[in-house]
């Protein structure tokens, strides 16, 4: 039997998947903070670095067996 190839970090793809996501939004809000927007690029910038990526880093999602 093959054992699965385990992950050093111990993330599961929704792990990965949520950091992905947090880095997208990050580069959303650099990209919206060179277009001068005060109100929105802080706000997804907060929300990424303070919400997203920590949850992200934290959650324990449970593998299929």
């Amino acid at each position: 039997m093959k054992q699965a190839k385990k992950d050093r970090l111990g993330f599961t793809k929704g792990n990965y998947i949520l950091l992905l996501i947090g880095v997208i939004v990050i580069t959303i809000g650099y990209i919206v903070m060179g277009q001068n927007d005060i109100i929105l690029s802080p706000l997804l910038l907060f929300v990424a670095y303070i919400i997203i990526i920590p949850v992200a880093l934290l959650i324990k999602f449970r593998k299929k067996d």
